[in-house]
């Protein structure tokens, strides 16, 4: 049972990390790709949100569960901003300064993966911190890249 487990764990792993590399056809499934991992971050990041905002009552196993799928999915949608892979809302400054985009999307995972720390220890107070922190690493981003 116990290697079972193991197996399924490594293939899980090798989809994501194959998904997460690969390369798109043309630009339009790479804008397809990325917009749909922040649609899903945005998804559990709000779950969070209502917690932290007193519109949902806490539990800590929801919002860890939450936290835990926006870190992983938070290192994936970088590879469809690749070279060729231009459009969707993405402003040209993505392709033009990628050094600051990819700085952006830097903090960004390291903020998803503070909230996930946080949620893991179940402190309602840090949680709330990891997430304002995270959610300032996603409004700077939008408003630095993301055409309006």
């Amino acid at each position: 049972m116990k290697f079972q487990k193991i197996v399924l764990s490594a293939v899980a792993l090798f989809t994501i990390s194959s998904a997460a590399f690969a390369q798109f056809q043309n630009a339009e499934k790479a804008v397809d790709y990325r917009q749909s991992v922040m649609t899903v971050i945005n998804t559990h990041f709000a779950r969070i949100g209502a917690v932290v905002k007193g519109e949902a009552p806490y539990n800590k196993d929801e919002v860890a569960k939450n936290a835990a799928v926006v870190a992983m999915l938070s290192t994936l949608p970088w590879s469809a901003f690749g070279p060729g892979y231009e459009g969707g809302k993405a402003q040209a400054d993505v392709w033009s300064d990628s050094a600051k985009f990819k700085a952006a999307a830097e903090k960004m995972q390291l903020a998803a993966a503070n909230l996930n720390t946080a949620a893991q220890s179940g402190d309602l107070e840090n949680i709330k911190k990891a997430f304002g922190a995270t959610g300032q690493t996603c409004k700077g981003c939008h408003e630095d890249f993301k055409k309006k």
